[in-house]
């Protein structure tokens, strides 16, 4: 797959089964992440790939979250299963790193990038992923749980695999509604 045309058509894919990115395939992935822009190379982010028992770990994480949060029986009964989505999750962390010309929102965006050039990867590679944040990427159980420190932000989870049914194409949008030139 060419470039442009990964970039033109990138989709996420909910419907996501086995097998997920392994081997060489994998360490493509993890290599583009290591790409994405990075000012003052502070390598702002850390990473915690999660599959088979690594899921149910992170599900237990979700579940006591939930109950912490006196979220509903049925949201806590969901919790354990949300990684259970795909057969792989990437936690991706923004490590945030004092300095001074680098303030925390680019170290942030610096971590977004890096889901990014993931999610691309996999799917240049034949697989597809879906970047997903919700409620536990903001809970402080969670971020404890992951073992993030108090200026750290967990950017999403990044759940990969190999989609399990065709996604219809998006539909062109007007670059008009969104850019404008100053001449």
């Amino acid at each position: 797959m060419d470039a442009l045309n990964l970039l033109l058509n990138r989709s996420s894919h909910p419907r996501l089964q086995a097998p997920a990115p392994a081997g060489d395939e994998l360490e493509n992935i993890m290599q583009a992440a290591l790409r994405a822009p990075d000012h003052a190379c502070l390598s702002p982010w850390r990473f915690i790939v999660c599959e088979k028992k690594g899921l149910a770990k992170l599900g237990d994480i979700f579940e006591q979250a939930a109950i912490d949060a006196d979220m509903t029986e049925k949201e806590i009964e969901r919790a354990p299963e949300l990684p259970k989505r795909a057969p792989m999750v990437i936690v991706a962390i923004a490590k945030y790193v004092e300095h001074g010309k680098v303030p925390w929102v680019e170290q942030v965006a610096s971590a977004s990038c890096a889901v990014h050039a993931m999610q691309m990867a996999a799917v240049a590679q034949g697989f597809s992923g879906i970047w997903r944040t919700g409620s536990y990427a903001q809970n402080e159980n969670v971020k404890t749980a992951l073992g993030c420190a108090e200026q750290d932000e967990i950017v999403g989870f990044l759940y990969l695999g190999t989609p399990a049914s065709e996604l219809s194409p998006k539909p062109a949008r007007d670059v008009s509604e969104f850019f404008e030139y100053w001449k």
